[in-house]
């Protein structure tokens, strides 16, 4: 069970130790899934309720099935910076290889509106099985985390693949980073460069993934060059200006006024 709002994830660079002390995002937090598998305790909420016992479980995919894809996504509420996710996956003693052939191919995708088309991929598994204790790191900010898995008609899989009778069971989905999506820092206590797009900035170099109109630059603190504005710095002034003036970099407007 977890008893802390937030974990420490240590790391060392260049022989220095890093300590981030993220927030945990997930926990307790509202999840919806594709589907259920049919029984008791089987919900979604059971990934970020903090006790690895209690499982998620999903109908099964594959070509023996009439679902081919399977999703599982928790909803924080707003806008956060995500910095890493951890998924403990179901076990079963002796059924190692097969869990994890069931869950080969996953993607995690952080998502702003929940929605997978459109949602930023920060993780898509290859042809490797993957690990039932698996972390990623995944700095990208959004209100949403999803699981994605499918198992297509007429697609040959690598092997180890399961294709038949594959369940996805998730124990439990830890979310760290910084619950205010307009800090940065190994503390969250950096505010991003105002002049970020949505005030959202990477969690932990603070550059922008976009900037607001007017600006460019990795931290958007560079002006458009004169006689440009707007986004991304692609829009030309019109020339019109009083005096010759360059227009205002963001709106494109004079602000001294036009020529007569």
């Amino acid at each position: 069970m977890r008893n802390m709002s937030y974990n420490h994830c240590i790391f060392c660079v260049a022989g220095l130790l890093v300590v981030y002390a993220y927030d945990d995002l997930s926990h307790s937090k509202i999840a919806t899934q594709s589907h259920t598998y049919t029984g008791v305790g089987y919900g979604a909420t059971n990934a970020v309720d903090g006790n690895i016992t209690t499982c998620t479980r999903t109908k099964d995919i594959g070509p023996n099935s009439p679902d081919k894809t399977v999703w599982w996504k928790v909803d924080f509420g707003e806008i956060i910076n995500v910095f890493r996710i951890n998924i403990l996956f179901k076990n079963y003693n002796g059924y190692d290889i097969r869990q994890r052939g069931r869950i080969a191919g996953f993607s995690l995708l952080v998502s702003k509106t929940g929605d997978i088309h459109g949602a930023t991929l920060c993780y898509k598994a290859g042809p490797q099985l993957p690990p039932l204790n698996f972390t990623s790191i995944c700095s990208e900010s959004g209100r949403y985390v999803i699981f994605y898995n499918e198992r297509l008609d007429g697609v040959t899989y690598p092997e180890g693949y399961e294709v038949i009778n594959v369940l996805t069971e998730l124990c439990e989905v830890t979310v760290q980073g910084c619950n205010n999506a307009s800090v940065y820092g190994t503390d969250c206590d950096t505010p991003c460069p105002t002049t970020c797009k949505d005030n959202t900035c990477h969690i932990q170099s603070g550059s922008c993934f976009k900037c607001k109109p007017g600006w460019s630059g990795v931290k958007c603190n560079t002006k458009c060059k004169e006689g440009l504005y707007g986004d991304n710095c692609t829009q030309q002034c019109t020339g019109h200006c009083k005096d010759g003036a360059a227009c205002n970099h963001v709106t494109g407007l004079c602000d001294g006024g036009c020529d007569a």
